[in-house]
């Protein structure tokens, strides 16, 4: 037994049964048929009828359906015999091919008009074309116009329905700008007694997308060099499109240097190359990288930055425990808070010493190629600040102690010591 209210309703199908009752009534074929010609001429039969101009329906009500033969084409009226003294009249449009006297066909029967029955072969076709559909079937068709719930459908002379969440695998803003364009849908639901479709794109997609992943499982493997189109950018990294299956570039695999958002460095539409980094069975998911195909800096970092080496950055990024400097485009070592200078330790904050975008030197502490780390100091090896007047001073006494005749006139050595030795 449903414990569930009978007030309640799930969300998505009160949705749905609220667009289809706003498409009720909807007649595609009525809506699409032609006006009737009256003859161009002197007609054989015009019996079972009064004529007098005004169509109308047959006593049982609604539209017969009857087996006739065709007995004259004139100028695309097409004369049709439905039985003793009793004929009828169809414009040529309505068949596929040109009628030719003496083919049968079955015709629906639309009341009369100056004698004559009018007829048509849309809602038999219309017929044929329900029975032919079930759950699951792939159709083409029509977008005809954005409702409330989604979108109205046209498979041939059929109306459909499509809700929204159907229209795409990805979110729509606007489903307006689908209107008039044509896809290959999938049959959720089909009851041709209440004339009732509702199509799903977003399927026919995943179903497309699942070949491709098949097909292209076996051409893409580990270390593959592949191109692509950006389709679209996230926080956490690019999506490619490799040929209806979409690789992911994370935003660390996009570059040596470091990136915060991959608008920095791809947009949508652009064509990029990468290295497939992964692929899960079934290629469901494909890692892809395009630093790889770059030279990496850090190849030669150890043999031009060695220990002791004095080279200008900028800071790039603060942490509680230091700040990163970018020394060059894809290297950035970290200073320690420690090794800041003016008495930096782990009572100070880091940006009460330094600033995001602060330039300076510093001097190389270590460099690990491997686990790409690099430790910086900005004080020299008697501790003074790199830069600093204790710097120089140092400098200075080193200078007079290796050269003493070298000394300017009056340079008073005690001094410089005792403000070189000064505690810091």
């Amino acid at each position: 037994m449903d414990s569930k209210p009978k007030s309640e309703k799930d969300p998505i199908q009160a949705q749905l049964e609220a667009a289809l009752e706003a498409m009720e009534g909807l007649d595609l074929d009525a809506a699409m048929a032609p006006r009737v010609k009256g003859p161009k001429g002197p007609l054989l039969g015009g019996g079972g009828g009064s004529g007098g101009g005004a169509a109308r329906r047959p006593a049982s009500g609604g539209a017969d359906l009857r087996k006739g033969t065709i007995v004259g084409v004139e100028k695309g009226d097409v004369i049709v015999e439905l039985g003793p003294r009793m004929q009828g009249l169809i414009d040529s449009s309505e068949f596929d091919e040109p009628p030719v006297v003496g083919e049968v066909h079955e015709f629906s029967l639309h009341g009369q008009k100056d004698g004559l029955w009018v007829l048509s072969r849309r809602r038999v076709r219309s017929q044929a074309a329900w029975n032919g559909l079930e759950p699951g079937a792939t159709v083409s068709a029509k977008v005809m116009a954005k409702n409330s719930g989604g979108l109205e459908m046209a498979v041939g002379t059929l109306s459909a329905f499509m809700p929204a969440s159907q229209a795409s695998d990805r979110h729509v803003e606007d489903l307006s700008t689908l209107v008039g364009q044509t896809f290959d849908c999938v049959v959720m639901e089909v009851d041709a007694d209440r004339r009732r479709l509702v199509l799903s794109r977003r399927r026919a997609l995943d179903v497309e997308r699942s070949a491709k992943r098949e097909q292209i499982s076996g051409q893409i493997s580990v270390g593959a060099r592949v191109k692509g189109t950006v389709t679209r950018l996230e926080p956490y990294g690019a999506f490619i499109d490799l040929g209806g299956v979409e690789g992911l570039a994370h935003v660390s695999q996009l570059s040596h240097a470091r990136v915060r958002h991959p608008e920095e460095l791809l947009k949508v539409g652009q064509q990029v190359e990468a290295e497939v980094l992964s692929v899960d069975e079934g290629a469901r998911r494909i890692g892809l990288g395009l630093k790889q195909l770059a030279a990496d800096p850090w190849a030669e970092v150890a043999r031009r930055l060695g220990e002791g080496t004095v080279v200008k950055v900028r800071v790039a990024r603060l942490e509680p425990f230091g700040a990163f400097c970018e020394i060059e485009p894809g290297i950035e070592g970290l200073l320690h808070v420690s090794q800041m200078g003016n008495g930096g330790d782990r009572t100070r904050r880091v940006q009460d010493m330094v600033s995001v975008g602060q330039e300076f030197e510093v001097r190389v502490q270590s460099v690990d190629p491997v686990q790409h780390r690099i430790s910086l100091s900005r004080m020299d090896s008697r501790g003074a600040v790199l830069g600093s007047e204790d710097a120089v001073d140092q400098v200075e006494i080193q200078r007079i102690l290796a050269r003493p005749e070298e000394a300017p006139k009056g340079t008073n050595l005690g001094n410089l010591f005792k403000k070189a030795l000064k505690p810091k």
